[in-house]
């Protein structure tokens, strides 16, 4: 457990706001203990909602703890098999992965710079 974000149940009502705003930035959370043995979790909706959508996503996923073990396995000992990418994998699953096409998609942007002598315009693609 990280120190810094762990508190006990006591400390953490009398900073209940402040952990509030503070598990708001990205993968930041607290851990609450009681007698010095965690008791709960403090995070974000965000990061709540995120973490129940990767589960929902593994659970249909079936066989997927097996096939990580045989793959360790099998590396660990030099076999060698073919493997489906993850892009197979999910859409055998039924996820849109990518579109297939040939096309190359690029970001083609405008930009204006104002300087002393007046506005310029560049342009270009990333």
């Amino acid at each position: 457990m990280d120190s810094r974000r762990t508190l006990s149940i006591t400390e953490a009502r009398k900073r209940i706001f402040e952990i509030i705003d503070e598990v708001q930035k990205p993968d930041t959370y607290y851990t609450l203990t009681e007698n010095g043995k965690p008791k709960a979790v403090i995070l974000s909706v965000e990061e709540f909602e995120s973490l129940w959508e990767t589960i929902g996503t593994l659970e249909d996923i079936p066989d997927l703890a097996k096939d990580i073990e045989e793959y360790k396995r099998d590396k660990k000992t030099g076999a060698d098999k073919s493997y489906a990418t993850l892009e197979q994998i999910l859409e055998k699953e039924g996820f849109v992965v990518a579109d297939k096409g040939k096309e190359k998609y690029g970001v083609h942007y405008t930009a204006h710079a104002v300087s002393r002598k007046g506005k310029r315009k560049a342009s270009g693609k990333r």
